[in-house]
């Protein structure tokens, strides 16, 4: 009897054990897992491809740099980002509150980066064409500058006009001799 009895007890404990490890191994119904994640929408090739730029552009109420985000096509910062995102300033912007600050006419020569400046030579209309003020120069030099900057490997801007350095606008309020870093 006292066999049995023995048996019956190591028939419950591995019994109690299983249940146990059961209950150990069982996954909880709070626990949030996730087998596979499946998109509400698929997201195509070319929205792979794009990456968000704020572009700055001129408040037409408050006269100030606003930025504008654009979602702009990798592969087309890929061959010249410089001369996308000026042309992208000149455009001007999507908001119907905002104004493009470049001088009309304004034509690019040449972008191109040296080091951590980007030189951008751009046509005498650039000059030219320009209100002048100082409050209209410097929003044209920084919409330029802080919308090249967002790009990680510039840090400065030099203006050339139709290849010519350390020149200014038309009433010397402003003149382009040195690097213009980010204005913020």
């Amino acid at each position: 009897m006292y066999k049995k009895f023995m048996i019956f007890i190591i028939i419950l404990i591995i019994i109690c054990i299983g249940i146990l490890l059961f209950l150990k191994l069982k996954p909880n119904k709070n626990t949030n897992i996730i087998d596979e994640y499946t998109p509400e929408e698929e997201i195509s090739e070319e929205e792979i491809r794009k990456t968000i730029l704020s572009l700055y552009f001129k408040n037409k109420e408050t006269n100030t740099l606003m930025p504008e985000a654009r979602s702009i096509d990798v592969k087309v910062l890929a061959v010249n980002p410089y001369l996308e995102i000026f042309n992208l300033l000149m455009e001007g912007p999507k908001s119907d509150k905002l104004e493009s600050a470049i001088p009309s006419g304004t034509k690019v020569n040449n972008a191109y980066l040296v080091g951590d400046v980007v030189y951008l030579d751009l046509s005498k209309e650039f000059i030219d064409n320009h209100p002048g003020g100082l409050e209209n120069e410097t929003n044209t030099i920084f919409s330029i500058v802080n919308s090249l900057t967002e790009l990680n490997e510039v840090s400065y801007v030099r203006i050339l006009i139709d290849g010519e350095e350390n020149l200014s606008f038309n009433d010397n309020n402003m003149n382009f001799k040195e690097n213009f870093s980010r204005a913020d």
